[in-house]
């Protein structure tokens, strides 16, 4: 039962927009620690560079899609754990099917709800204090 506070979250999407959606909706969660990337390839950097406990990617950015990122992630032992929500605008079967293959943690779509959100979160860490 994690504090929100306690989780360094990165957020990876490619349009500020969103990022500052995802930024607001984990702040009213009680989040406090995250960082941002524009792109997977960025996010990578990132996350090598100071691992974080949980990864919120878009899908599809340049440079590195989400499910490029997540596989990236995956491979390398230091920051193959972090936990991994792919989020999406696309509900198909087979990106969640490919994700599900790769190691994702869980899977929200666009656009999405604070509670949604906190849903998916707690699918992950369990419920948050």
């Amino acid at each position: 039962m994690p504090a929100a506070a306690a989780i360094h979250t990165l957020i990876v999407d490619d349009q500020a927009s969103m990022r500052a959606l995802i930024r607001t909706s984990l702040q009213q969660l009680g989040f406090r620690e995250f960082r941002e990337a524009g792109d997977g390839e960025a996010g990578l950097r990132s996350m090598v560079g100071q691992p974080a406990h949980l990864i919120i990617s878009d899908f599809n950015m340049p440079l590195l899609d989400g499910l490029g990122l997540l596989r990236a992630v995956r491979a390398h032992p230091p920051i193959a754990g972090c936990a991994f929500i792919m989020l999406t605008g696309r509900a198909d079967k087979e990106l969640v099917q490919r994700a599900v293959q790769f190691g994702v943690n869980n899977y929200l779509v666009k656009p999405f709800t604070v509670a949604q959100l906190k849903d998916k979160v707690e699918g992950v860490f369990g419920a948050l204090t």
